[in-house]
């Protein structure tokens, strides 16, 4: 595609086509809104995975050590940190990267920021279809009622002839 947008005037669809445009619309709007909850989703988890390195980091040399090491989604087993100075960070597709406290928060922080200014301009994209999707409905709704009103004249006008 181009990037350029085409723009008709919904005056010339007929109420079909509007319905159609209407219809489509609607799903786009349902895949971006799926994609919005997804991506706050993952910028939670990015928040929490940031608020543990950070709470690591700021943790006392005499602190505990223990956590509990996630077997499955719903079983965890008591273990030890014999390195509080380094932690594994998932970069993506399954592949985990040493990294320092410091680094492992600067990425995290990176990928919190990236994230919401993602959600931001989809929130935008969101709000701007959703203002389509209604002034399509409003075109419709007064093409339907104009053609219900025109149907209604023109069966008085033959009941008058007759």
């Amino acid at each position: 595609m181009s990037g350029q947008q085409e723009t008709v005037n919904l005056d010339t669809l007929a109420p079909e086509q509007l319905a159609q445009v209407k219809k489509q619309l609607d799903e786009e709007l349902e895949h971006l809104t799926q994609s919005f909850s997804q991506l706050h989703g993952a910028q939670n988890k990015f928040r929490d995975c940031l608020r543990t390195v950070q709470h690591r980091k700021n943790a006392s040399a005499d602190s505990s050590n223990a956590v509990l090491v996630p077997l499955t989604n719903s079983l965890y087993v008591r273990g030890e940190l014999t390195n509080t100075e380094r932690v594994l960070v998932d970069v993506g597709t399954g592949f985990l990267v040493e990294k320092d406290l410091a680094s492992a928060e600067k990425f995290y922080d990176n990928k919190v920021s990236e994230l919401t200014n993602n959600l931001k301009d989809l929130e935008t994209i969101v709000q701007r279809k959703q203002m389509n999707a209604r002034t399509i409905e409003e075109v419709l709704r007064q093409k339907i009622m104009a053609s219900q009103s025109q149907g209604g004249q023109g069966q008085g006008a033959q009941a008058q002839a007759a």
